[in-house]
């Protein structure tokens, strides 16, 4: 279990072992490769009282999808859903890691509150859990490097085929 380089990612893709879509071989840095944020969003409805957290939670119910041309403003305090322009389809050797950029946190830009585990087998766009952390609102451009995906080989294969299997939706 390692995680991959810049050139063991290079090779990964050209391969065909992982594929991303679309692809630059420019945004693949010394251990990661940088994704960009889509133009489709997922808000929070004003909702009256609380939302019940339970064991299955439908955030649909709680959430409108919007899309956007140039940007969103975020609100200090307040969160979205965002999307991954790439693609992503990883073997069932390989895992990912979604991580933040530090030029974004040291605004306040959390890009992904949680679940920043990529499963192996995993197939789709990675959806964003975005928060703005900071004291003044964020107009958050759309197609900046939003965060950055690092490949982690697996002992054994596991295939992954839950809820967000093949999302290309936030």
């Amino acid at each position: 279990m390692a995680v991959l380089a810049k050139q063991e990612i290079i090779n990964h893709i050209k391969s065909g072992k992982i594929k991303i879509d679309p692809y630059d071989e420019s945004k693949v840095g010394p251990a990661s490769i940088d994704f960009h944020l889509g133009n489709t969003f997922r808000i929070f409805k004003k909702i009256n009282g609380s939302f019940i957290v339970g064991e299955k939670v439908d955030y649909l119910k709680v959430t409108k999808k919007i899309e956007v041309e140039k940007s969103i403003t975020l609100l200090p305090g307040e969160s979205v859903h965002g999307i991954t322009v790439e693609s992503l389809v990883l073997p069932n050797n390989i895992c990912g890691w979604i991580q933040g950029r530090s030029t974004l946190a040291r605004v306040g830009l959390l890009v992904h509150i949680t679940a920043n585990f990529i499963h192996p087998g995993t197939e789709g766009q990675q959806v964003l859990e975005m928060t703005n952390a900071g004291p003044m609102s964020l107009e958050i451009q759309v197609g900046i490097p939003i965060c950055q995906i690092i490949f982690e080989e697996t002992r054994g294969e596991a295939k992954y085929r839950g809820r967000f299997f093949k999302q290309h939706s936030p």
